[in-house]
């Protein structure tokens, strides 16, 4: 499976690098993980880390990361390579790599991730895959860095912009909810198809707002070796 998530920050660069590149400020706006660490180097350098993610009231799945290669070219652009593996027999993911992308723009950042992977379990885990795992992952990337935007623009926590889509959320699943026990058929319909299609208040995050595809096909390159 290959991903790609893309997002326009409005801040300086050094505020979005240490805010990626710091596993402490990382887990702090990254939904795909409960907790990160670093194992060796440090937030400006080529590092191994651990990552956790709980999925119930205890089971968490384990894993580790280490950044492969790092770059940064006389027009601004930088780029950090990584891997990361999971022996954990939970993790829906085996293995895969990928890289970060920090673009200069007038008045800030592009900022971009393209990763690929190798699902586990077989046949059963690529099909799980393509219509749960692979899906719930894009969203879940997109969803995060449109809240490391929002933390980087606007100074908003990042645990203070989860309660905000929390709220969010659940405010849109009550209009439904409550128009169902008013009326029925296409009348339900159609407030339920308001409440998810309307758009997301500026200051809440919303994966919809980010990239899904890159501006040019490209591949991604660090990674590939990594999933075979």
């Amino acid at each position: 499976m290959q991903l790609y998530v893309e997002t326009a920050i409005a801040a300086p660069m050094e505020r979005v690098w240490r805010r990626t590149r710091d596993p402490a400020q990382h887990r702090r706006w990254d939904l795909r993980f409960s907790s990160i660490s670093a194992l060796d180097g440090d937030a400006g350098h080529a590092q191994r880390f651990a990552y956790a993610t709980r999925l119930l009231p205890g089971v968490v799945i384990t894993g580790t990361g280490h950044t492969t290669a790092e770059r940064a070219r006389a027009d601004g652009i930088r780029t950090s390579a990584l891997r990361f593996a999971s022996d954990h027999p939970l993790s829906p993911i085996a293995r895969g790599g990928g890289h970060w992308r920090y673009t200069p723009r007038p008045g800030g950042v592009d900022f971009a991730t393209g990763y690929r992977y190798r699902p586990r379990w077989g046949r059963a885990g690529r099909a799980a895959d393509a219509v749960i795992v692979g899906p719930l992952m894009g969203w879940a990337t997109a969803w995060s860095f449109d809240r490391l935007r929002l933390w980087c623009e606007e100074g908003t926590a990042p645990e203070r912009l989860r309660g905000r889509a929390l709220v969010n959320a659940g405010l849109r699943a009550l209009v439904p909810a409550a128009a169902a026990t008013a009326v029925l058929g296409w009348a339900v319909a159609a407030l339920a198809a308001a409440a998810v299609l309307l758009p997301v208040p500026r200051g809440v995050p919303a994966a919809r707002r980010c990239r899904r595809r890159p501006a040019a096909p490209a591949p991604v390159r660090a990674g590939r070796e990594a999933v075979r």
